[in-house]
């Protein structure tokens, strides 16, 4: 062989996988290192930009498109990483899109100009979104099937433990100075480094589903509705929470316990909700979470600097942020698992949109009635999904506890390949000799038929 072919050969992405490895920690701790670092500069960023636009006497509605960037930013970046991906690797798109990240993190601290913050803060969505495909991906094919359980709910402490403590890094610096900005470049550029010494092999990407939006609407609507509404509050917390804090007065110490406190309240809380919604009708636990979440945002609106406060963003976040995981595992009742793919997908897209409004919407409210436009936004958006849950229950029998899927938690904000973590690769066997009556008609329901024909799970009690 030829030198020219063997360096050929030696830089070929690979192709053979790794045997997935019993234990969540096991030679996935450079994954989950690589994580931790990226969510502390990713939350100290998201935080520190939203205090210095407010210390910078941005318009609030500036401030709003430019938070909203973001999550616009991550909406587009998913669906080109997996493209990417496909072509050129996941060490070489992951160490791509960590450098752009590092970048568009210490830029605005250079450049104080709305319209730079902008197009930063859609780079930085861009990057953030490609780099939770690789790293999901990877967790999805080194975890055997016996603990993906656990392997996600282990990623969802760590995704939610790092921007925990990025909102504690605030107190580093002075968020007027260019301090802050720098520590977060450094530390997303610090995540490369336990990524690129991974032992963990290429992973095999999934097939992609041909499930479209108005076919998985038709399916189950709730689904989606509840997802939206998830996306736009957390969007509404993460853009705005630092600058109401900046707004009413809060110290830098306090408004980094003001954000955390709802990131803690959901991960304190995400676990035992899920296990709850396994055992009660989950729409059910779903309209709990939203009237507890419109109760904690109108009790918001009372308060101001203080434990008052944190109580309130406590538990907004541990009854609002659990909303994500319920929409999924709700969705996944309610379809085949071959469907589930094409799902996660177009669910996690629904999110998106709703992420980007939340901080559009939140900046119109704050605009017009003040700072308490906050918590009024969040507590009309709850409020809206609660009341649209209830006539559901009125008008739509719900699937059996014993036909519901096992609930898994997810982050407050993760990509459709996070959802084949939790995901059993062994496909549920379809009963045989079932056909569809003559003259059935379809509803219009949370199922394309009453009978619900495209639920494998639950044909068999259909007659």
């Amino acid at each position: 062989m030829s030198t020219n072919e063997q360096f050929l050969e030696s830089s070929a992405p690979e192709e053979v996988s790794r045997p997935a490895i019993s234990s969540p920690l096991g030679s996935m701790w450079a994954l989950f290192l690589g994580v931790f670092a990226m969510m502390l500069g990713n939350g100290l960023q998201g935080t520190a930009l939203g205090v210095r636009a407010t210390t910078e006497a941005f318009a609030v509605t500036v401030i709003g498109l430019i938070q909203a960037a973001y999550y616009l930013g991550f909406l587009v970046g998913s669906k080109f990483t997996v493209r990417a991906l496909r072509k050129v690797g996941h060490i070489r798109v992951f160490a791509a899109l960590a450098s752009l990240a590092s970048t568009s993190f210490v830029l605005p601290a250079l450049f104080v100009n709305p319209a730079v913050w902008f197009v930063m803060r859609l780079i930085t969505g861009f990057c953030l979104a490609g780099l939770y495909v690789v790293v999901e991906s990877w967790l999805n094919d080194q975890t055997k099937p016996e603990n993906r359980g656990r392997t996600l709910s282990l990623y969802m402490v760590v995704t939610m433990a790092g921007v925990t403590g990025g909102q504690f890094l605030l107190n580093v610096a002075d968020p007027g100075g260019f301090e802050l900005f720098v520590i977060a470049s450094v530390l997303v550029s610090v995540a490369l480094v336990p990524m690129a010494l991974s032992e963990a092999s290429a992973p095999r990407l999934p097939a992609e589903s041909k499930l479209t939006f108005g076919e998985l609407m038709s399916i189950v609507p709730t689904g989606l509705i509840t997802m939206f509404f998830a996306g736009a509050a957390a969007g509404a917390i993460f853009a705005f929470g630092p600058v109401y804090g900046a707004s009413i007065g809060m110290s830098t110490a306090q408004i980094s316990l003001f954000m955390a406190a709802a990131l803690v309240g959901s991960v304190a809380l995400q676990i035992p909700i899920g296990s709850v919604s396994d055992k009660l009708p989950r729409r059910a636990v779903m309209l709990t979470c939203a009237a507890v979440a419109v109760g904690a945002s109108v009790f918001g609106t009372s308060t101001s600097v203080g434990n008052d406060a944190l109580v309130a963003m406590f538990v907004l976040g541990a009854s609002s942020f659990p909303l994500y995981s319920l929409a999924i595992a709700y969705t996944n009742d309610w379809i085949s698992d071959e469907q589930r793919v094409g799902a996660s997908g177009i669910l996690v897209m629904v999110n998106g949109v709703g992420a980007v409004s939340g901080p559009l919407l939140v900046s119109w409210f704050v605009a017009r009635v003040g700072n308490s436009g906050f918590f009024w936004l969040l507590a009309l958006a709850h409020l809206i999904l609660a009341v649209y849950l209830v006539i559901r229950s009125i008008i739509k029998d719900p699937v059996s506890i014993e036909d519901q899927s096992p609930y898994q938690p997810y982050p407050a904000r993760s990509s459709a390949m996070a959802t084949s973590i939790g995901r059993r690769r062994i496909p549920i066997p379809k009963p045989k000799n079932i056909t569809k009556p003559k003259g059935a008609v379809r509803s219009k329901g949370d199922a394309k038929s009453t009978d619900v024909d495209d639920h494998p799970r639950r044909r068999s009690t259909d007659k």
